[in-house]
């Protein structure tokens, strides 16, 4: 590897799994020291036995501003600043129009959104001027996707945000940029079926729609978040990097 992160300190949300779990082990591939979060205990831990080295697992969920705290006040102890934050936790689920309960409407907007401003917000003191924020969107932001119209919204709240943090952050110097998955082979998508069989149809469907004809590994969008994070991409702010084998792009 190259080194791209010596010396930084990343936390990446959500990376117990995934495409989190890949870009930690991207990051401290690349020299970072990583904090990753997770809901669930027990992934956690498997997630940090797996990176190996030069990581911190804290349970929290975003959603959950004392969560918050408490994850910020460990990393300020041990570390006592941030350099990259990968604000990468989320989720969704099917619920055509005519279906959607508050529940449903609730459970994606704390997450995706709620999550996601609160785990910026929060971060600001510990984050250092000229450090790299990483918002995780999705194709879904700008393209239409039947039946999973809240979590699309969601996404483009997220997309929103990377806009307008850009202008909020210019006199830190902190870049805000938003990373756009297509489909890519995760827990989180094998999570949307119900069934082996609907796993297999969703997946057909969606290889259908992308010209390069087939699925992203995670890794591979994690290789596009070491780009926002490092220094590589020095003079690029505000935008919305799509790494989705062109689906959203023709």
């Amino acid at each position: 590897m190259s080194n791209k992160l010596s010396g930084k300190i990343a936390l990446i949300t959500g990376g117990n799994s995934g495409i989190g779990l890949a870009t930690a082990k991207r990051f401290v591939a690349e020299g970072a020291y990583v904090f990753i979060t997770g809901r669930r205990q027990t992934e956690l831990d498997a997630a940090v036995q797996q990176i190996g080295e030069s990581v911190t697992g804290i349970q929290s969920d975003m959603a959950n501003l004392a969560d918050l705290d408490r994850l910020y006040a460990a990393i300020g102890r041990q570390k006592g600043r941030l350099d990259v934050l990968f604000a990468n936790a989320g989720g969704g689920e099917f619920a055509p129009l005519g279906t959607i309960t508050e529940e449903h409407f609730d459970k994606t907007f704390n997450t995706n959104v709620k999550g996601t401003l609160f785990t910026v917000q929060k971060a600001l003191p510990l984050l250092t001027d000229g450090g790299s924020i990483i918002l995780t969107a999705s194709t879904t932001s700008v393209k239409g996707t039947e039946a999973f119209s809240v979590y699309s919204a969601s996404k483009a709240a997220i997309r929103s945000f990377a806009r307008c943090w850009t202008l909020d952050l210019k006199p830190r110097k902190i870049r805000v940029n938003a990373l756009s998955p297509g489909a890519t082979d995760t827990p989180g998508l094998h999570g949307l079926a119900q069934t082996e069989e609907q796993a297999r149809e969703i997946k057909a469907a969606l290889i259908s729609t992308i010209p390069l004809g087939r699925m992203a590994a995670p890794d591979e969008i994690a290789k596009a978040a070491v780009f926002l994070a490092s220094d590589d991409s020095s003079y690029v702010t505000g935008i919305e990097l799509f790494v989705d084998g062109g689906m959203a792009q023709i």
